[in-house]
């Protein structure tokens, strides 16, 4: 379960931006709704913990139980199902004992690791229909119970993470392209269906939210939150207003920021740091992200490089998918901002998705450390 690591081989860089980044939010969050500062506080000394244990924990132990964790996952997912709690019209927390969560933040990080270490186990038959049909059912069965909730963005960036992870691993480009083919007119087909008034596949809210974004003429009342953070984010200019201003004319100050300490939490930022700010919290999320594709890079083993390359997704998507709807380049959706926006279990299950690449990083120490070892002795 644990190893002997050199303390000075831990990726300390990483840990420093991790903290700068999620302190920020924080800084961000406090001038949102400052009623919400002291329990996010909180939730980053738990993250922190929960990642230094996990750094810690041999990566290759914990994926010896990736059967267990992912039937654990399925049963959490049908609790939510059957008796999670509601709000805003969505089913998608449970609450043990007065402590509440969301499961679907953990299927993020649990089927990164399941789907590395099936296809590590299975790596010669990556490329064959048989092999992509069974995987493509085991990843589609907790999605789908995600999407029931009902979850959509969560659902499409779980697939485009767990897609990443595939191609990542050596997917044939002959396949993609059937894929493509295929995919292509089944979305068309369902643009045109969605379309329809009279639809059944989403829930009313979510279709509003994509004819508002193809229509806007026409569906003006589902853009109203686009709207007012794209103002906000240009009042904000080069500088921005300030944190905690009392500025009249902050839309922020004036409640027109929906969701503004969690989803929204970009649109305070850029009206009250401007776009220097804004640069800031992109750039360091890229540094987080590049963090994590250089330990792919530098993994000792093929399924340490796809974890690494899916967290790296993970965030990379969930990132720019806040920030493009924040900034009405896509339709609403529920994505927060990975380490800015408030939330106690996004913040703990990206902390735990933080330590099992530190993890990796110290194995590859580790592995080239007994190697100079071996030598020394041999000679």
């Amino acid at each position: 379960m644990f190893k002997k690591y050199q303390l000075r081989s831990y990726n300390i860089r990483l840990v420093i931006v991790l903290v700068v980044t999620s302190v920020f939010g924080i800084a961000v969050i406090n001038s949102a709704d400052p009623t919400k500062t002291l329990k996010q506080c909180m939730g980053l000394a738990l993250s922190l913990f929960v990642m230094f244990v996990v750094s810690f924990i041999n990566y290759n132990w914990l994926l010896r139980f990736y059967w267990l964790v992912y039937v654990f996952n399925i049963i959490l997912l049908l609790l939510v199902r059957f008796s999670g709690d509601e709000s805003n019209g969505a089913k998608r927390w449970l609450d043990i004992k007065g402590f509440r969560f969301q499961p679907s933040e953990l299927t993020k990080i649990i089927l990164i690791m399941f789907t590395a270490k099936l296809i590590s186990l299975y790596k010669e038959q990556l490329n064959t229909w048989k092999f992509l049909v069974v995987i493509g059912v085991l990843l589609l069965i907790p999605m789908a119970l995600v999407v029931t909730q009902p979850d959509l963005s969560t659902t499409i960036l779980i697939a485009l993470t767990l897609f990443t992870i595939i191609f990542c691993a050596g997917l044939s480009y002959r396949i993609i392209g059937i894929a493509l083919l295929c995919i292509v007119p089944v979305v068309v087909g369902l643009a045109v269906y969605i379309s329809n008034p009279d639809q059944k596949l989403l829930e009313d809210y979510q279709r509003n939210r994509i004819m508002a974004f193809i229509e806007p003429e026409n569906y003006s009342d589902g853009t109203y939150q686009q709207d007012y953070s794209v103002q906000a984010i240009g009042s904000g200019r080069l500088t921005g207003k300030g944190l905690n201003n009392d500025d009249p004319s902050s839309l922020k100050n004036a409640n027109y920021i929906a969701e503004g300490h969690t989803d929204f939490i970009f649109a305070v930022l850029g009206e009250e740091l401007g776009f220097v700010g804004c640069c800031m919290a992109i750039l360091l999320l890229s540094w987080i992200v590049i963090e994590c594709i250089i330990a792919a890079i530098r993994a000792k083993d093929f399924v340490g490089r796809l974890i690494c390359c899916g967290v790296a997704a993970y965030i990379a998507f969930q990132s720019t998918i806040n920030i493009c709807v924040v900034t009405q380049l896509m339709p609403n959706t529920g994505l927060p901002l990975p380490f800015f926006s408030y939330g106690l279990t996004s913040l703990v299950t990206l902390y735990i998705s933080m330590g099992v690449v530190l993890n990796i990083s110290l194995q590859r120490t580790v592995e080239r450390d007994d190697e100079i070892f071996a030598e020394d002795f041999r000679g």
